[in-house]
């Protein structure tokens, strides 16, 4: 049979906390009480309490500084503020905190029940995703990735792409072919920006095409005589250009301890298909790039 979920109300009004706790054990919860924050910290100290109910005014100790208190000695444990009129701002500030979630005073029993539960079961998850990696986890090192100067050659770029595609490149445990990018530094180890395949058809390409067309040739359509050739003159010009004149800007940074669905959410809201990973000091230690998110989906999925 399930242990009860043990709970800590916290509440400086003695008929509040008494009346509810009553109900709640009625409910199948293991209740224990405090009428202070000091209480309910030494409580915590000698009786692990899976939800804390805590009210947010309270003399002495408010529930924002209980909160805090709550956290350190207690990590694990889930908190659900309490708060009465006007107090709505203070309780969305402490979910910022740490704490669960937030009801208001008087709070439907049905609700505050439900959102026990819900707080009970949000240990269950942490505890069962703790393994979950983390960005440098799965991240293709800064020093198998490929690297160059800003002041080289488009040449020397293309060349250095090229060659990125003639092995494999061990991602993980995934095996992939190809960078399709190559990290651009200064020579004080600085990242620049990015030099990417999309960043070479973009050069490609002569500037007049981009220009606006007078009205009245809004619908002109150049001829094939006119495409023929301006590839391979457009490719030979470009050759000798500085990387750095042409490359697109670095991509967004993470720290190499951000939780993947971080990056997922960055990469979509970015519209963006690879990161850059630092340790302390903004130091780039390496590349997540869609790929990653997706072989580790796949991972994930075939151990279901």
């Amino acid at each position: 049979m399930p242990q009860p979920i043990k709970v800590l109300m916290v509440d400086d009004e003695d008929k509040f906390r008494e009346t509810t706790s009553k109900i709640l054990r009625k409910q199948g919860f293991d209740m224990m009480m405090a009428a202070t924050g000091e209480e309910a910290v030494e409580i915590l100290k000698k009786q692990p309490a899976d939800v804390v109910v805590l009210d947010i005014r309270m003399p002495g100790m408010d529930g924002h500084e209980a909160l805090a208190r709550i956290k350190e000695i207690a990590p694990r444990t889930q908190v659900i503020m309490l708060t009465g009129h006007g107090g709505v701002e203070s309780a969305i500030a402490s979910l910022d905190k740490g704490a669960f979630d937030y009801l208001n005073k008087p709070c439907d029993i049905s609700l505050l029940t439900s959102k026990i539960n819900d707080a009970y079961k949000a240990i269950e998850d942490t505890e069962r995703w703790r393994g979950e990696k983390k960005a440098r986890e799965i991240m293709i090192p800064v020093d198998h990735y490929t690297t160059i100067l800003g002041e080289k050659t488009v040449r020397e770029g293309i060349e250095m792409l090229m060659r990125s595609f003639e092995g494999l490149i061990a991602s993980g445990s995934v095996m992939e072919t190809g960078h399709r990018s190559i990290l651009v530094f200064d020579r004080d180890g600085e990242l620049e920006g990015m030099l990417s395949i999309q960043d070479l058809i973009s050069a490609v390409r002569p500037a007049y095409l981009s220009a606006p067309k007078p009205s009245m040739a809004d619908s002109m359509q150049y001829s094939a005589m006119f495409w023929t050739g301006l590839f391979t003159s457009q490719a030979a010009k470009l050759a000798d250009t500085r990387i750095a004149d042409i490359m697109s800007d670095s991509p967004p940074a993470v720290d190499e301890n951000a939780n993947l669905m971080e990056l997922a959410d960055l990469m979509y809201s970015r519209n963006i298909r690879r990161l850059v990973v630092t340790r302390a000091k903004g130091r780039v230690i390496g590349v997540v790039r869609e790929q990653e998110l997706f072989f580790e989906m796949a991972s994930i999925m075939t151990r279901l």
